[in-house]
């Protein structure tokens, strides 16, 4: 039996204000960096301990509707760079969404080098934290990447959590498990950082004033 309504065409009433409506996500809404990252990832020798800088710019989007499904959401884009260095270390795109009427918590996210995963969980409209797990093999919240990744650095889960500080920041840790070619056992690459605001986002474009 399907959870889902028999009409899959009528779209919901929403208030045009997305910002409004992020439920937990209200408080990633804006441009933020962070200047304390470290970075555990696998080389030939070993695991490699890496600090980096970056930043995270997440604007809202307008309301999506598939039929009667309602997501309010934040588009984003992740720019990292190692301390002192001009050069990208990691690039990052997708958009973080909610669900009002399941509690559901969406990050999409594809990197430029043949990568692209969907995670989800669930969350409290004012939760102070949540995580996102998306699963390879899985039909819906997985992972999907080009043939040599799944040969050599097969990613087998990515989790990441998300924590609201009392400060006004927020944190990560993230956790991508890798099956590496000729390692029997996985490899867990981390990732976390607190990122501080440095401007608020501006209203989604059906949000904004008419001139």
């Amino acid at each position: 039996m399907s959870d889902f309504p028999e009409d899959i065409y009528t779209e919901p009433d929403f208030d045009a204000n997305t910002l409004n409506n992020l439920g937990p996500l209200a408080r990633l809404a804006g441009i933020w960096e962070g200047r304390r990252g470290l970075d555990v990832k696998p080389k030939a020798a070993g695991p490699k301990k890496q600090a980096y800088v970056e930043r995270i710019e997440l604007q809202p989007i307008d309301p999506q509707t598939n039929g009667p499904q309602l997501y309010y959401g934040l588009r984003y884009h992740l720019h990292v760079t190692k301390p002192e260095q001009v050069k990208t270390y990691h690039d990052q795109v997708g958009y973080w969404l909610w669900e009002p009427a399941t509690g559901t918590v969406i990050q999409t996210l594809t990197i430029p080098r043949g990568l692209t995963a969907m995670a989800a969980g669930q969350a409290e409209s004012g939760a102070d934290s949540f995580e996102l797990v998306a699963t390879h093999g899985s039909d819906t919240f997985g992972i999907c990447a080009a043939p040599f990744l799944e040969h050599a650095f097969k990613t087998l889960e990515y989790r990441i959590r998300i924590s609201f500080n009392e400060d006004g920041s927020w944190s990560y840790d993230q956790d991508t498990v890798l099956q590496i070619q000729g390692q029997d056992e996985p490899f867990h690459h981390t990732d976390r950082n607190t990122l501080y605001k440095v401007a608020d986002a501006p209203p989604n474009p059906l949000a904004r004033p008419v001139e």
